[in-house]
């Protein structure tokens, strides 16, 4: 056993070399010219290789999907949409919207996009601003930048006409990858391939007893095999919007509702569990045979079931599967924020808002003045530090004692915990920032809104208003911020607001 074990891992470590970033498969040349040996095909309960329960699974899932599905606008548009460039928008569209987000989420930014930009040719003639607009609150904001991008080359590079299957969308198109490729190919030319998202995973990891880590390599492609032998030929955008509507409503990853399951006679995690409590009623009445080897496949050592280390637990049921690797822990970030207020021409406040960079995090969006910061600063260093930021933009000094402390912000990106530390700073006149700086606009807290600002923005501005609420509520402040000294600029009377000259004025020596 402990050689069958170790032979096999050996043969996983060659596989995952062989697809190492940078080297082709073709390209892999073996050690002392012998020719690399196939991968071993994983054991049959890992696989669909009956043609009739295969059958049976199309069958059974499409009859439950016609009966049960979800009115989704992207479906009806792929329904009904006659001409084929349109209709492989709308899915593009959908499937770009739908990575990492919630479909509840997404209905109503889809339908505002596809009100907006009902043609590839209406979204290649907007602007990056109007895009990222629409999206703002949406997160992973390059998703836009990108698929703006890959509709302006289909207009310019291929006379407006979207690729035809799933191999040249992904070729051609930047920001396409496999599954959103497969999705577009099948639901709008009706190619039969397969689509492996997280739903899919999920359900055939389940079906099939699967509980390798399933974001490696070797376990992602053998699901590909999987979904590409499953897809119905005759239906097949049908068959794979199933399959992860299966995944979304019914085998979610946590309380499963195994009993509405269409194919839940074909699942082997389900069989799993079955087998598990027989047992444990035969172990109750003494008549328990030896327990199993948990690699129930029946072959040591195999690369597709639950690792030694990570033993079946009898109280995750089917949730035993699928597995991943541990996540990475997104590291801690910190940023100075402060909202610069004046009051408008109608006496409503207005804020200022500077423009990122044009690349990297939250690119091209617009955000309150902000400055990245060393964690374990101590608050005073951290008002230095802001006042000098916002001086180099003005080129004239700023009291550090003038910022008001409000609290701190934090929001969650997918790599990073942030934690955007707040202040306010009203003012009662215009402040014109250096040209060479970032743009930067005043707008009213409507205009704020409606500008690409991202959702920890909004956080930010929320906690400000939230502050100025329970001042103006008691009539006072209820209590002295963090780092405001008494007699001081942070214990200022509420509402009043700081001259320009106080402002800009040169802090006095202690």
């Amino acid at each position: 056993m402990s050689q069958l074990r170790a032979a096999a891992a050996r043969g996983l470590q060659r596989s995952r070399a062989v697809r190492s970033p940078g080297r082709s498969r073709k390209g892999a040349a073996p050690r002392g010219g012998d020719p690399a040996p196939a991968p071993a095909q994983p054991p049959a309960q890992h696989l669909f290789s009956d043609a009739a329960e295969i059958e049976a699974v199309r069958r059974n899932l499409l009859t439950w999907y016609d009966k049960c599905k979800r009115d989704l606008p992207w479906r009806t548009l792929a329904a009904s949409e006659p001409d084929v460039d349109r209709r492989a928008y709308a899915v593009w569209v959908s499937e770009i919207m739908l990575q990492q987000t919630q479909v509840a989420t997404v209905i109503d930014y889809y339908n505002r996009w596809m009100q907006k930009w009902p043609t590839l040719q209406a979204l290649a003639e907007a602007s990056l601003e109007e895009v990222n607009e629409l999206w703002a609150g949406l997160g992973y904001y390059s998703r836009g930048k990108r698929l703006q991008e890959a509709a302006r080359k289909v207009v310019s590079e291929l006379a407006g006409r979207m690729p035809r299957t799933a191999e040249d969308l992904q070729k051609l198109l930047p920001g396409v990858g496999r599954y959103t490729a497969g999705a577009i190919a099948s639901i709008s030319y009706g190619q039969a391939t397969g689509v492996v998202d997280g739903n899919v995973i999920r359900v055939l990891c389940r079906l099939r007893c699967i509980g390798a880590d399933s974001s490696s390599p070797a376990v992602i492609d053998r699901l590909w095999d999987m979904a590409n032998a499953l897809v119905d030929r005759s239906r097949p955008g049908d068959f794979n919007q199933a399959l992860m509507e299966l995944g979304a409503t019914v085998c979610v990853p946590k309380a499963p509702l195994c009993e509405e399951c269409p194919v839940k006679q074909h699942c082997r995690a389900r069989r799993r569990v079955e087998k598990e409590l027989g047992l444990a009623s035969r172990r109750l009445l003494g008549t328990c045979p030896p327990v199993p080897d948990v690699e129930d496949c029946g072959v040591g050592g195999c690369p597709l079931c639950p690792p030694a280390t990570e033993p079946w637990d009898s109280s995750l049921g089917v949730t035993n599967f699928p597995r991943k690797a541990a996540k990475k822990q997104p590291r801690a970030a910190r940023t100075a924020a402060c909202v610069l207020e004046r009051r408008g021409r109608r006496g409503a406040p207005e804020y200022l808002i500077v423009q990122r960079p044009s690349s990297g995090l939250l690119a091209g969006l617009w955000e309150f003045p902000s400055l990245p910061l060393a964690l374990g600063l101590q608050e005073e260093k951290q008002r230095e530090l802001l006042a000098d930021h916002l001086q180099a933009w003005t080129g004239r000094p700023v009291a550090a004692g003038g910022l008001r402390y409000v609290g701190e912000v934090i929001h969650i990106f997918s790599h990073i915990h942030q934690t955007y530390v707040v202040y306010s700073l009203p003012v009662d006149g215009d402040v014109t920032l250096d040209p060479v700086s970032s743009p930067s606009r005043w707008v009213t807290e409507e205009e704020f809104h409606a500008s690409a600002v991202s959702t920890a923005m909004k956080k930010v501005l929320k906690a400000c208003e939230k502050q100025r609420g329970e001042q103006n509520g008691s009539g006072k402040v209820s209590k002295r911020k963090r780092g405001a000294k008494p007699g001081g600029a942070g214990s200022r009377p509420t509402g009043t607001q700081l001259s320009l000259h106080a402002f800009f004025r040169t802090p006095s020596p202690q």
